[in-house]
């Protein structure tokens, strides 16, 4: 690793909220060096070649497809992009890893048994697995010899995973373990040749194991019958009296737990990325038909209404886009120093996860909203043609609902975020409490009239007011608990609210130090065009960080009290008005003009 990585200071998970952040330290598409270009090539190869012909086929699930072409994905190395070399993995970077997955949003429904296999298939193995059971399974794995599924979920513990029934018991002679239960939507089952399986040892001990999916006692059910995403085999799997060799056990007994959530964090991190880069699929397609589609003798593109949706979904998938490649960066730094201080790959793979456990949720929500954005949006500028199932645009409607549902439901996500930063601010991980005294200081002084003064003096005005805006309403909160007048456990519109706040922070500030190294760039579009991006993603992050402190502070203070915490919060709301009409209209000519995804 290089000196200038080891001098380098990276913010560890959720400080983005107390410190400032440098164009420097962020990770943008447009500086991806030769290598990961002809990387994003290959993968944009395999969707063209192996994917576009057989969409159909894939959809009607022929049998062997699936399979053959994940083995296709391990011939070109790509089911090992992430693992490490010595088990026959590419062992790339982060950044190259965020691309590969960015393209693969393109896949459809074989983006389900791709992530499933690479994600929760195979790095539970690599995290927790004994060196004998790496050595075993991740080279087959990464060959596509191997497909791995993933058993968690159960008809009575879906959020709640903890709350499984699947039982274990050892048997007399220690041997092996009996595994009796019964698992429900799980992915990739029908085909999968080893399953992650979560059970509880005598009742109460949550456990992973290794399970081969051909073991005597294991039956499937019928194949779901699905909103979407009908590509991807979906079925229950029942377990009567499975005999697991007890070397097959998983990380520690009764620390299940730990492999579920890890394998979580990098789940809800690509699932993001895959949104956004299916949701460059879905502008193209709505500015395909956009410029194509006549009525009143021009082209629909022409009209300020349907301009103000494609601009919509490019800013929306560009702000989403800028927060995925910062969070890429970050975790690929962390790797970094992890391997410099010793640890192995696979260990410094996991703990970077784990530390931006709050980004990943951030995006995995960010991501899936702008595609559900993205997908209607897309089905409205089709009209008619959209509503039809002979056209693409319906079914890229209903395959994007089941991203808001799995890898933890959107809703969990946000009480996960929230929660996590309350967290890591009572272990001393983060100094929460020193900054929020500091604005409610701030909030008993004279207002500043300090002129603004540089390029973009605005928008990073902007940024730390949101992140007082933030401290003063969860500080608040929080102060309220500590007083006994309040149970966040019990409060979870509040949570929600700055959950809500905290994304529109990230990705705003991503944003803006993407735009900020993009100046100074040759890059596709000019430089207008992205200011025009940025301003009305801040102008609209600033009205959507009122309504929801105010909905916030409104729900645990009233009086003197809610009429001071409202003044604070005008004082700190106040990015200036914008003619988001006529930047809206830049961009949606900007895309018009490319006729694709051109930023």
């Amino acid at each position: 690793m290089s000196a200038a990585i080891e001098s380098k200071e990276i913010l560890v998970g959720g400080q983005f909220l107390i410190s400032e952040s440098q164009p420097e330290d962020t990770f943008i598409p447009e500086e991806q060096n030769e290598e990961q270009a002809m990387i994003r090539q290959m993968a944009h190869d395999f969707v063209n070649i192996e994917i576009d012909p057989v969409r159909e086929k894939i959809e009607k699930q022929e049998p062997g497809l699936t399979p053959s072409l994940l083995e296709k994905l391990g011939e070109l190395g790509l089911l090992g992009a992430h693992m490490p070399a010595e088990f026959g993995g590419m062992e790339l970077d982060t950044n190259t890893n965020t691309i590969i997955s960015d393209v693969f949003g393109s896949l459809g429904s074989f983006c389900v048994p791709f992530a499933a296999h690479t994600g929760i298939g195979m790095l539970p193995i690599l995290y927790f697995g004994t060196e004998e059971q790496k050595q075993y399974y991740l080279p087959k794995l990464i060959s596509g010899e191997l497909k791995a599924a993933y058993c968690l979920t159960e008809p009575g513990s879906g959020s709640d995973a903890l709350n499984a029934k699947t039982r274990a018991d050892l048997s007399k002679d220690g041997s092996h373990y009996v595994v009796n239960g019964q698992k429900m939507w799980i992915s990739n089952a029908g085909f999968a040749d080893i399953f992650i399986v979560f059970a509880k040892i005598d009742g109460d001990k949550f456990t992973g194991f290794v399970v081969d999916a051909k073991s005597k006692g294991i039956t499937l059910g019928d194949e779901e019958d699905k909103l979407g995403i009908k590509g991807s085999s979906t079925r229950q799997v029942f377990f009567e009296n499975v005999e697991v060799p007890a070397k097959n056990v998983l990380g520690d007994i009764g620390k299940g737990h730990l492999i579920a959530f890890n394998a979580l964090n990098i789940g809800r991190y690509k699932l993001g990325v895959m949104c956004i880069g299916g949701n460059k699929v879905v502008l193209k397609m709505a500015v395909n038909y956009a410029n194509e589609r006549q009525q009143f003798g021009q082209a629909i593109g022409n009209f300020g209404a349907i301009k103000y949706k494609l601009a919509e979904m490019a800013i929306r998938n560009f702000a989403a886009e800028s927060a995925a490649y910062r969070t890429s960066q970050l975790m690929q730094d962390k790797k970094g120093m992890a391997m410099a201080e010793g640890k192995t790959f696979g260990e410094a793979t996991r703990d970077a996860a784990e530390e931006y456990a709050i980004e990943c949720s951030i995006l995995k929500v960010l991501g899936s909203e702008v595609t559900d954005y993205c997908v209607d949006e897309n089905v409205q500028i089709h009209g008619g043609i959209g509503f039809s199932e002979e056209y693409p645009a319906a079914r890229a409607y209903r395959d994007s609902r089941i991203n808001r549902i799995y890898e933890g439901t959107n809703e969990i996500n946000r009480l996960l975020m929230v929660d996590q930063l309350f967290k890591r601010a009572l272990k001393g991980q983060i100094d929460i409490v020193g900054p929020a005294w500091a604005v409610q200081k701030e909030l008993a002084s004279m207002p500043s009239m300090e002129r603004l003064e540089g390029d973009y003096a605005e928008e990073t005005k902007a940024i730390a007011d949101f992140k007082k805006v933030i401290l003063m309403t969860a500080g608040g909160a929080a102060k309220m608990q500590m007083d006994g007048k309040l149970n966040l456990k019990d409060e979870q519109e509040l949570l929600m609210n700055c959950a809500d706040m905290l994304i529109d922070l990230f990705s705003a500030e991503s944003m803006l130090l993407r735009v900020k190294k993009l100046a100074s760039m040759d890059k596709p579009q000019p430089q207008e065009v992205y200011d025009s991006m940025l301003q009305v993603y801040f102008h609209d992050v600033n009205a959507r960080m009122s309504k929801n402190a105010t909905d916030a502070i409104a729900s645990f203070a009233e009086g003197d009290l809610l009429k001071t915490f409202l003044m604070g919060l005008k004082r700190f709301v106040k990015y200036p008005a914008v003619n988001v009409k006529e930047k809206r209209r830049l961009v949606a000519d900007a895309v018009l003009k490319a006729n694709d995804w051109c930023f």
